[in-house]
């Protein structure tokens, strides 16, 4: 039966870290899976522009013996010159997987109801999960200790209450940590998201809160997290944007309210100067790059569960 990842919730808890443990094996032995996914291709579907979700996913598919075809908005266009039931017939017979990276979060619903093969969320407008899974696989790494466990730890994540923001919320509920968004009133995350998350959190006792006081949700955190302030799709409200979410800027100051042994992250790109200075990206706690690095293996392993 095939099964696609379009939200962290399409994964249990157990296989959510069953995945994690693939990725840190892929990541200390790279070569050990270079024939696992092997000639196997993977159509990558791009409406939004992105470096490290193409690179990860490019490079990702071939480190495991696979090949990815890459199709721009122009080659596609979906929903205007092919509709997405038709791209997702004619990608069925000719790849063994689809990574789409678009706007509305219905496209890569419809797609997966579609297509008979695996599609992989590479984003949407209201999910992010690979990213989020990268996130956690930095945390296990850094936070997880000799056990490897992050249960009860707390995530504050800062700025608007975007697809990231769902996305960690999901994951967090998920494995037990403790997420709070801090946001401005009226940027607070999808009701739905909210919902879903509070589900998920009734079994592992995780706490997810919204709060409206940046310093209210920085204290006591093990992480903190922000992203842009305006994303893809959100530029004419930039200058607006900015006013509204000044006060949310992580800073040190905002850093100085969280756990001494804090880390920061941060999903990239970064407009530094708005959501985050260059002191707190650029400090030793931030691990903004390994991180970003973490996108290869997390999605290696992804890929790996569903392809293979």
């Amino acid at each position: 039966m095939k099964r696609d990842f379009l939200s962290v919730r399409d994964f249990t808890t157990n296989e959510i870290w069953e995945t994690f443990d693939l990725a840190l094996k892929m990541k200390a032995n790279r070569l050990g899976y270079i024939d696992s996914l092997k000639g196997k291709t993977l159509a990558l579907i791009f409406e939004k522009p992105s470096l490290r979700t193409r690179t990860s996913f490019d490079v990702g598919i071939q480190q495991l013996g696979g090949f990815s075809l890459y199709l721009s908005p122009n080659e596609i266009n979906l929903g205007k010159r092919e509709s997405v039931y038709d791209v997702a017939k004619n990608l069925e017979r000719m790849v063994e997987g689809i990574m789409i990276r678009t706007y509305a979060h219905q496209i890569v619903v419809d797609m997966a109801n579609n297509a008979s093969i695996p599609i992989i969320n590479g984003l949407t407008d209201f999910s992010h999960p690979c990213q989020a899974m990268a996130d956690y696989l930095t945390i296990l790494e850094l936070k997880g200790g000799k056990e490897k466990n992050i249960k009860g730890l707390k995530l504050c994540y800062v700025g608007d209450g975007n697809n990231v923001a769902h996305s960690l919320m999901f994951a967090g509920a998920k494995l037990g940590v403790n997420v709070t968004v801090a946001c401005p009133k009226g940027f607070e995350p999808n009701k739905t998201a909210i919902e879903l998350s509070n589900e998920d959190a009734k079994l592992t006792g995780a706490k997810i809160e919204v709060v409206n006081d940046p310093i209210q949700g920085a204290k006591g955190a093990e992480v903190i997290y922000t992203d842009v302030w305006a994303s893809m799709g959100q530029e004419k409200e930039a200058e607006e944007r900015k006013k509204i979410f000044k006060p949310f800027q992580v800073n040190d100051e905002l850093m100085s309210h969280a756990n001494k042994d804090a880390i920061f992250m941060h999903c990239l790109p970064a407009h530094r100067g708005d959501e985050v200075t260059d002191s707190v990206i650029d400090a030793p706690y931030s691990v903004v790059f390994q991180e970003a690095e973490n996108r290869l293996h997390a999605q290696k392993a992804i890929m790996y569960k569903l392809m293979k």
